[in-house]
């Protein structure tokens, strides 16, 4: 067995030899920090054999669909946007703990098409970190066959990021950005309508000065999230923010004194822990 390379640079070139092994690949690019620097890594490898691929639906942001058709553009990669329907499954939109293995299913139903026709092998960003995670979407990869070469290299996401500044990328600092439907409780039906409503109120916390920031949906209730050190902010402007809020349609808007962490929607999927106070 060949041995596993440590330093990220070494890991890149890693990375470079396994993708220059491929004949062609179409690259599933959502524009984050890992589709992008996948994407570019395959660009600078495969050339026109590499497609990198957006899909277009109502869980991404314009902001990122624009950014994503920019940096391509920029960067002179082979790329093309198809739509998918995720929401029209219903598996998908009762939003259970499941919903993301649902959201990779439509996904590679349409990549798939996609990659027979280039005789391609369809890769994702998914890095090492990510498999330590839950992410029920890994589970529709492995049934596809779809590959990882970031994991297989066991690339970080920080490695990721210092290698993607390396490479000029802008997206190197870019905070993380899931699709919109992660900031749905588990149970709140994902709809057109729902997702509008939170790309509509991160917005506005956006335009507010709050770059780094979640709008979590609990139903009547909008649960911000900013970092801890921006809560104190948010307070301040707690007028602006409701009345935009509420504008939109939410009941209640709450600031989450825990501050922003990435996945606290999963927080409920172990049991809770209950402390009783000694008398």
């Amino acid at each position: 067995m060949r041995p596993q390379p440590h330093a990220p640079h070494d890991k890149k070139e890693a990375l470079d030899r396994a993708l220059a092994a491929l004949r062609d690949v179409v690259v599933a690019y959502s524009g984050g920090v890992d589709s992008a620097f996948l994407a570019a890594c395959a660009h600078e490898n495969l050339g026109r054999r590499a497609l990198a691929v957006t899909a277009v639906s109502p869980s991404l942001a314009r902001r990122e669909l624009d950014a994503a058709r920019a940096l391509a553009a920029k960067r002179g990669w082979n790329h093309m946007t198809v739509g998918t329907h995720e929401v029209a499954r219903e598996a998908y939109a009762r939003n259970d703990s499941d919903r993301c293995y649902w959201c990779k299913t439509e996904l590679f139903d349409v990549l798939e098409p996609i990659a027979r026709d280039r005789n391609a092998a369809i890769l994702v960003g998914t890095n090492l970190d990510d498999l330590g995670d839950f992410r029920p979407g890994l589970k529709a990869a492995a049934e596809r066959g779809v590959q990882a070469p970031l994991a297989d290299v066991r690339l970080t996401k920080e490695e990721i990021r210092a290698l993607s500044e390396d490479f000029g990328l802008p997206t190197a600092e870019k905070p993380a950005s899931p699709c919109l439907a992660s900031r749905f409780a588990y149970g709140v039906r994902v709809t057109p309508e729902g997702l509008r409503r939170i790309e509509g109120a991160e917005d506005l916390l956006r335009s507010l000065g709050f770059d780094v920031l979640r709008v979590r949906d609990h139903g009547d209730i909008a649960r911000i999230e900013v970092p801890s050190e921006a809560i104190e902010a948010a307070v301040a402007r707690r007028a602006e923010i409701s009345e935009g809020l509420r504008s939109l349609g939410f009941r209640y808007v709450t600031i989450d004194l825990d501050g922003f962490r990435s996945g606290s929607m999963n927080a409920v999927l172990s049991a809770p822990t209950i402390g009783v106070p000694e008398l």
